[in-house]
């Protein structure tokens, strides 16, 4: 430390024994040692700031990241945990604190092992996967509980985010914690002395249902994850966020692993689920009880998968910004799948954002607008049904479309793939690059399946609208809707009034051969 520093030091210093011999006697006292705190500190970085201008950023970072260890150590010192944060007083190229792993628990070995010479080998696996089912409960409750007293609380004391913004980013997690608590106190309940359980399927019907709250909690995360990774641009955010990584409580997990947790377990449960199943007899009481809590858990994730792709979708149509009124299409407006999205760059180096959405293809830029992450419409929308699409050879793309890319590095003339259309006089051609070449697969089977899905639904609604129509005895083509009593009465020996597509054309043929030149241009142009 440089003698200029020393006084700043002591002062710091002072402050922190200051705050040490602090005893907090009452939950009341909580929110009075919190403002000081921030205060005290605030007042510190300001008088430092009048004597070190030259170190102003840095010292304010400093004061920032003694903060931060205070309020944690403060925070978790009141349920009587050791400090989470170890005192790094001025060096930031500290290396990280070790990992703290959960060890993996096993029912056989958690229990008394004599119990096992009284258990089949599927037994035993029967017990391991109802245990682990309990346990995963048991992790998944400690995990959403840091998240909101690692994370949450100690962003909103220290004014890192404001309510309003942790409300969105956290969502409904804090409802999730007693839904789980619940499922983990009727596992134990049925567990007996000797660690094994006999009955787990009533349960699991009793309680699934439950589970359809998580219908919010999923749907709010693309909003969530967009905002989290705009806050992380603010310095205090990401300072925070990053030494929480470092310390040992988050296992080198960072908040959106968190956050993410929740959507992890509930599509893990079928699996789990089908698991127990698998060991338990034929004629054992559990196996309807779990084949019925299998396909409730089934319809729950399916339906929750559905909303919350309904909801992203609805996000990022909300965030298109069009140049001109033209750029609109009723294709995007109407769409409710958001088929795949993400960066490419095209021939030139220019990052894009594409969306490729039920029956469009969307290119977009990325732009900042009011703070918030927005997409501004880079070309004309792209109808899936007339967008060409070819896989291009590495070293096929000419960079910048100029003679430079023949002398470019080959990691750059490498995973391109061109979209291309058009009508009339309209007409594009995009060379898009993806990141890799798994990448630019997952794009060319995306774009693949929108194809043939169009081509399924227009093909389905051509044959649907054929179905609703009638052939007249003079050739004319008749709605079912709009057809006599007279035509319905000579029809009445028929065994189907309506005739698929190969009916259709046969009738055609003999009309072609029979009537008068005018009836054919008629039916050829109905047809």
């Amino acid at each position: 430390m440089v003698a200029k520093d020393y006084p700043f030091y002591l002062s710091v210093k002072r402050a922190n024994c200051a705050l040490e011999v602090q005893t907090v006697t009452s939950p009341a006292k909580e929110t009075e040692v919190l403002h000081m705190l921030v205060g005290g500190f605030r007042q510190l970085t300001t008088t430092a700031s009048l004597s070190l201008k030259t170190q102003n950023s840095h010292l304010k970072k400093t004061h920032f990241s003694v903060q931060i260890m205070k309020v944690f150590n403060y925070h978790f010192r009141s349920d009587s945990r050791p400090d989470l944060f170890s005192p790094r007083p001025w060096s930031r190229n500290m290396p990280p604190a070790n990992t703290k792993r959960r060890d993996s628990k096993l029912w056989s070995e958690t229990f008394d092992v004599c119990v096992n010479h009284m258990l089949t080998s599927k037994e035993i696996k029967r017990q391991e996967a109802i245990f682990e089912l309990s346990q995963g409960e048991e992790d998944l409750i400690e995990d959403l509980k840091l998240a909101k007293k690692a994370y949450h609380d100690p962003m909103l004391k220290l004014s890192i985010m404001t309510e309003q913004e942790l409300n969105q980013i956290f969502g409904t997690l804090e409802t999730l914690i007693p839904l789980h608590e619940d499922l983990l106190r009727r596992l134990q309940e049925v567990r007996k002395p000797d660690g094994s359980t006999e009955h787990v399927g009533h349960i699991l019907v009793g309680w699934l249902p439950c589970l359809n709250s998580y219908d919010s909690y999923c749907s709010n995360q693309v909003a969530a994850k967009a905002l989290l990774d705009h806050k992380k641009q603010d310095h205090r955010v990401q300072d925070f966020l990053q030494r929480c990584l470092e310390s040992p409580f988050s296992r080198k997990l960072d908040l959106w692993n968190f956050l993410d947790i929740p959507r992890s377990r509930l599509v893990k449960y079928p699996l789990l689920l089908r698991e127990i199943l698998r060991h338990t007899p034929n004629d054992h009481p559990d196996q309807q009880h779990l084949e019925e809590a299998i396909n409730i858990i089934q319809g729950i994730v399916a339906e929750i998968n559905v909303k919350t792709g309904e909801s992203e979708c609805q996000y990022y149509k909300e965030r298109l910004m069009y140049l001109e009124e033209g750029q609109r299409d009723s294709l995007i407006d109407n769409s409710r799948v958001l088929c795949c999205h993400g960066e490419l760059k095209n021939n030139r180096g220019v990052k894009l954002h594409v969306f490729l959405f039920e029956e469009v293809l969307v290119i977009t830029r990325a732009i900042t607008h009011n703070e918030q992450l927005c997409y501004q419409l880079y070309r004309q929308p792209i109808p899936v049904r007339e967008l060409v699409l070819e896989d291009l050879q590495d070293g096929e793309v000419r960079l910048g479309g100029s003679i430079r890319g023949a002398f470019s590095n080959n990691e750059r003339i490498k995973n391109f793939f061109r979209v291309s259309f058009k009508n009339g006089s309209q007409s594009q051609s995009h060379s898009l690059q993806a990141n890799d070449s798994f990448n630019k697969q997952q794009w060319l089977n995306c774009i693949r399946q929108a194809k043939e899905k169009v081509t399924c639904a227009g093909k389905a609604r051509v044959l649907n609208s054929e179905a609703h129509f009638l052939l007249s005895p003079n050739g004319n083509r008749v709605h079912q809707g709009e057809t006599t009593l007279e035509q319905m009465d000579q029809s009445d020996c028929e065994s189907d009034c309506s005739m698929d597509t190969s009916e259709i054309s046969i009738d055609c043929e003999r009309m072609e051969q029979t009537n008068s030149c005018e009836n054919e241009k008629q039916v050829e142009t109905n047809v």
